[in-house]
């Protein structure tokens, strides 16, 4: 199955934003096809193996070394906050000036979702918030979640409700590999 066509519309960035900053997948290659799309077209595609982090502080200091945060991050949900706002209003840090937007891609959440429920719901929150800031200036942040798990389900965030991509929106089309 096609995953992303064209006659949904021409702009896959506009697409996977429109309802939601915070975007789940299942399969990975889809999630691929997606991220090579955007590369493509000039997001700064960032990944992080969220599987790799047994902790809060392990996923809040990837985030921090992958986004080159500022030596003074203090690995919290608060200084998250405030240098993911940076990013996203294009500081000095985080995203290429001339990048068309950033795409922060988290890998087997499922698994850090598991075992720090609370953390991952406030680490996506956190995201879309700063994402619809952004959008507000005319810049594009946006989060890509794979799951291996095709049930995950996330409270709202950003006061936006986390939806799966258009090509796995239905729950038949995560029944199968």
């Amino acid at each position: 199955m096609a995953a992303f066509t064209s006659d949904a519309g021409p702009d896959l960035g506009f697409r996977l934003v429109q309802n939601s900053f915070v975007t789940l997948f299942w399969r990975r290659n889809l999630l691929e096809e997606c991220t090579a799309w955007l590369d493509e077209h000039g997001y700064q595609v960032t990944s992080l193996d969220a599987a790799a982090c047994s902790s809060e502080g392990d996923l809040l200091r990837g985030i921090g070394a992958a986004l080159d945060f500022p030596d003074y991050y203090g690995r919290s949900f608060d200084a998250f906050n405030d240098c993911f706002g940076d990013v996203a209003s294009y500081a000095a840090y985080g995203i290429a000036p001339e990048a068309t937007g950033l795409v922060l891609v988290f890998t087997d959440f499922d698994v850090f979702a598991a075992a720090h429920p609370e953390s991952a719901q406030i680490i996506l929150d956190i995201v879309a918030d700063n994402a619809r800031r952004a959008a507000l200036f005319g810049r594009r942040v946006m989060c890509l979640v794979q799951s291996s798990d095709p049930q995950i389900k996330f409270a709202p965030v950003g006061a936006m409700p986390i939806m799966w991509n258009e090509a796995e929106q239905s729950n038949a089309s995560r029944q199968t590999g």
